[in-house]
């Protein structure tokens, strides 16, 4: 739903009541059109990341192959252990794309080649320089080049990985232009980090960004700006050029790219968009400014069984025992990203290739005598009591579901969660059965695993949502 500073709706011979009684637009939208999303639920849980850097650093880096779909099984590794390398330098690559190189985030000695099932390529690490050294690339001139002298060099300086494409998630198409390319500048899961802070004087890296992403679509560059805020965006959002602004007002998953596309121009049958995160921009950015592999990033340590929760400035890849150290609680929970799609890791992991946030939440492996019956304060979409009349309390989770699996009955909760046009509950059962032309009548491919997470939290059949979506997706690009 569209909701503008000058609806007209609001004057016609039959208004509508509820124009009457919606919230207004933010004085800073001004004028323009905000895309209004009734739907969703923010969860609210304590330990947000203050806003305080925090003075520590890593040594270990690793890229870890698994972070990225669609490459070869095994791909091509290039270093070996006791090598040193820049930042910027190959360390594999794909072997179905060999020009797609994925580049070491710092210099520093390559000091373990991991492998795992059928010796295959998990992480290579690298144990970092003091002072970063970078691969220079020669100058690049943008208005000159034509789009396939762009594509090589984004290649050359190891930027193409951070490119995703969509349907899939996999890897963006070296040959084949998007339609559009999407970029949301602000991220609404629980304690996720806000990205004023993360791009805080960055906005000329985000502009060249914007430029060059110009330069790889016959369509436009859509940017995706957040209108539930008490305070506007950062200007280095609000006055980028070159790409269209769009404002969204509502709850989780608001900020998730999916959502803001399926509002914007939804993916048709056979095509395929790119999406970028704001940090992976300002690489791509600063490739092209200062030909440099800069894979610095801005990182969220937050959850309730931290000490001290706040941000820290590291690379790609960073090893999460020493950006936590000794400040988690016992018996915790680790995990790379966010509650709701992050991944379980440990202190001896690394930060996953595309994620700013490391949160920790107590191990949910106790046992509440007659739970299902005691009345308690638990983080839930439920609007039962006691959590309706607490309205906006902060909770301190755990990692127990508080269920188990249990038969998929028809409940409604998935659409109330879910801020699209799309029935999830009866896409989730076409993907269990099979049915391809029922998925794709669905909408799957306007899906990845993180627009359903909150339906999984909220699922009172406990289904593994993200799961199921995925195990469709890859049956869909098999017959596609």
């Amino acid at each position: 739903m569209r909701s503008g500073a000058n609806d007209l709706s609001r004057y016609s011979i039959f208004p509508q009541i509820s124009k009457w009684f919606e919230s207004k637009p933010k004085p800073y939208v001004g004028d323009a059109p905000v895309i209004k999303l009734s739907k969703g639920y923010n969860l609210h849980l304590a330990g947000a990341p203050e806003k305080e850097t925090l003075q520590r650093t890593a040594s270990r880096y690793a890229v870890n192959a698994t972070d990225f779909r669609g490459i070869a099984p095994i791909p091509k590794v290039v270093v070996t252990v006791g090598q040193e390398v820049a930042a910027g330098d190959a360390l594999f690559f794909d072997k179905n794309l060999p020009e797609v190189i994925f580049a070491a985030p710092v210099s520093g000695e390559v000091i373990e080649v991991n492998r795992g099932d059928k010796r295959a390529i998990t992480t290579v690490v690298i144990l970092a320089d003091k002072t970063i050294r970078y691969n220079q690339f020669l100058p690049f001139e943008l208005a000159s080049a034509d789009r396939n002298q762009i594509v090589k060099y984004i290649c050359e300086g190891g930027v193409w990985p951070m490119i995703i494409e969509r349907p899939f998630g996999t890897l963006a198409d070296l040959h084949r232009a998007p339609d559009n390319i999407f970029i949301s500048t602000f991220d609404s899961a629980p304690l996720a980090p806000d990205a004023n802070i993360i791009c805080s004087g960055k906005g000329a890296e985000l502009q060249k960004g914007i430029d060059v992403l110009n330069r790889l679509t016959g369509g436009k560059v859509h940017i995706g700006l957040n209108a539930s805020q008490t305070e506007s965006p950062a200007a280095e959002f609000t006055q980028l050029t070159g790409a269209e602004k769009h404002w969204f007002d509502g709850k989780h998953p608001a900020g998730n790219v999916g959502v803001q596309i399926h509002h914007i121009d939804p993916i048709k049958k056979g095509g395929r968009v790119w999406t970028l995160g704001v940090q992976e921009l300002i690489t791509l950015g600063a490739l092209f400014l200062r030909g440099r592999h800069e894979a610095d990033r801005m990182v969220a340590i937050c959850g309730s069984s931290f000490d001290k929760n706040g941000y820290l400035s590291t690379y790609v890849g960073a090893s999460l025992g020493e950006l936590i150290a000794d400040s988690t609680k016992p018996n915790s929970r680790i995990i790379s990203g966010d509650v709701l799609s992050g991944r379980q890791d440990s202190k001896d992991g690394y930060l996953h290739y595309f994620d700013d946030q490391v949160t920790s939440i107590e191990e949910g492996n106790q046992v509440t005598l007659f739970g299902w019956a005691v009345p308690r304060i638990l983080p839930s979409v439920s609007g039962m009591l006691p959590n309706k009349i607490l309205g906006d309390i902060q909770y301190e989770p755990n990692t127990n579901t508080n269920g188990e699996p249990r038969a998929f009955v028809m409940t409604g909760q998935y659409e109330e969660m879910l801020p699209m046009n799309i029935f999830p509950q009866q896409l989730m059962k076409a993907i269990l059965t099979k049915d391809i032309d029922r998925m794709e009548g669905l909408g799957i491919q306007e899906l990845a695993e993180e627009d359903i997470a909150l339906c999984e939290f909220a699922c009172t059949s406990k289904q593994p949502l993200q799961s199921i979506l995925r195990d469709g997706l890859n049956m869909l690009k098999e017959e596609s």
